[in-house]
């Protein structure tokens, strides 16, 4: 049986929260989630992250079947991701108070020995047991090309004042393309969906230790959040946790 909690933050400072998370079961024990960190104005990133995770998991939900090989399963992940594209980004020309918004996304689907996962932007994916932990998906941003250049380091990276600068969206252009990694599972192991209201604030070792080694996972999440608001939390706080 695959378990799932997730929470979402306004975090220490900002009023509004743009984040948004789904957690949807589906037939035959799988089951997505997916979180996405909306951006734009005061109303358009709150708009974005909903829409855009509504959009793909109700697509998901409409065409997932039990009997699908990965590469089909692969080919629903990203003909949802392209509709929740396009449902943003015709929703940011309505006015001009949606003008240029848009949001990150990292969705995993886990299937019966292995997630498909997503993502656009920088919210990031992690595997995690008792081994090890690693993060699944690379950051579509200025600071991660900076580290990929060796210009940078991943902690450098967390401070730089571009760190929030993305180079691929949900809806700012008419398409964009995802990444999508597969991840065998096994039982014991678990999936750590965030935005980077969380990735910033924790560091990797940090966020495997309350997760391997925390009280309990229905309230890990929880742990993160209140780990990362001790800390200032100036960005929306969200993480989904998947255990096997």
């Amino acid at each position: 049986m695959i378990e799932a909690w997730g929470l979402t933050d306004a975090g220490s400072v900002r009023e509004q929260n743009q984040d948004s998370f789904r957690i949807v079961r589906l037939p035959q024990d799988m089951l997505l989630a997916v979180v996405c960190d909306g951006m734009g104005g005061a109303k358009a990133g709150n708009v974005a992250s909903r829409l855009a995770c509504e959009v793909f998991s109700q697509e998901v939900k409409a065409s997932i079947r039990a009997d699908m090989d990965k590469a089909q399963a692969e080919d629903v992940l990203r003909a949802a991701q392209k509709l929740a594209n396009i449902a943003v980004y015709e929703h940011a020309q309505l006015s001009e108070e949606f003008s240029g918004m848009g949001t990150t996304m990292v969705a995993a689907l886990v299937l019966k020995h292995a997630a498909l996962v997503l993502n656009v932007g920088d919210s990031r994916a992690y595997f995690i047991n008792a081994d090890e932990m690693h993060c699944v998906t690379t950051d579509h941003s200025l600071v991660e090309l900076m580290v990929q250049r060796g210009e940078l380091t991943h902690e450098e990276a967390k401070t730089h004042p571009v760190k929030n600068l993305i180079t691929r969206a949900i809806g700012t252009e008419k398409q964009v393309f995802a990444d999508v990694f597969e991840v065998p599972l096994k039982s014991g192991d678990s999936l750590l969906l965030c935005s980077d209201g969380l990735s910033n604030m924790m560091a990797d070792q940090e966020m495997y230790f309350e997760v391997i080694h925390g009280a309990r996972k229905d309230d890990c999440c929880k742990r993160l959040l209140e780990i990362a608001k001790s800390r200032g939390a100036p960005d929306n706080v969200t993480s989904v946790l998947v255990a096997l």
